[in-house]
């Protein structure tokens, strides 16, 4: 992708007090797409198989514009979270966090154990966080298993974020 065409997608993300300046229908006639969760998709596996984090951000941003349905990425975030290659790991956490699906529970584990290079610097873990309160959203045993596995952690954050959820789930 082009940095011009990069800077026409940035235009569909709200900045700092400010709206987006282009509307996601000019974002898909210039790519010559009518249906932005499908563009998005595309966007999202080409910049895995490249290795590329700037277009995944794009992706992310025309998925978010579309309004598309979290549930068909899935599978690519799932894919795509582990990468270091990309900074976008809080982002693919929060969406997972939306589905409530057990689907999801093992790479929320790998959030709440793995800090990827680029969040080295935060101490308050919030990537991590993030994971533990999405698994805390998750009905059934997988996600109840890995709060209890979390409950015990080394790390303060993370066990009192685990003793939450189970709280807030009843389950303590």
């Amino acid at each position: 992708m082009t940095p011009e065409e990069q800077d026409l997608i940035m235009d569909l993300a709200v900045g700092l007090g400010d709206g987006p300046t282009r509307t996601l229908d000019e974002v898909l006639a210039h790519f010559g797409e009518s249906d932005g969760q499908a563009f998005a998709l595309r966007l999202l596996q080409g910049a895995i198989e490249r290795q590329d984090a700037d277009d995944v951000e794009m992706a992310l941003i025309v998925r978010r514009a579309s309004d598309a349905s979290v549930e068909e990425f899935l599978e690519p975030l799932i894919e795509l979270f582990p990468g270091e290659w990309h900074r976008d790991h809080e982002d693919i956490v929060s969406l997972l966090g939306t589905l409530h699906s057990p689907r999801t529970v093992p790479t929320l584990v790998l959030a709440t154990r793995w800090v990827p290079e680029h969040l080295d610097y935060d101490e308050f873990r919030a990537l991590a966080v993030k994971a533990i309160w999405a698994l805390g959203g998750i009905p059934g045993p997988e996600a109840q298993e890995a709060l209890e596995g979390l409950r015990d952690d080394e790390n303060e954050i993370i066990r009192e974020n685990a003793l939450k959820q189970l709280a807030r789930r009843g389950e303590l």
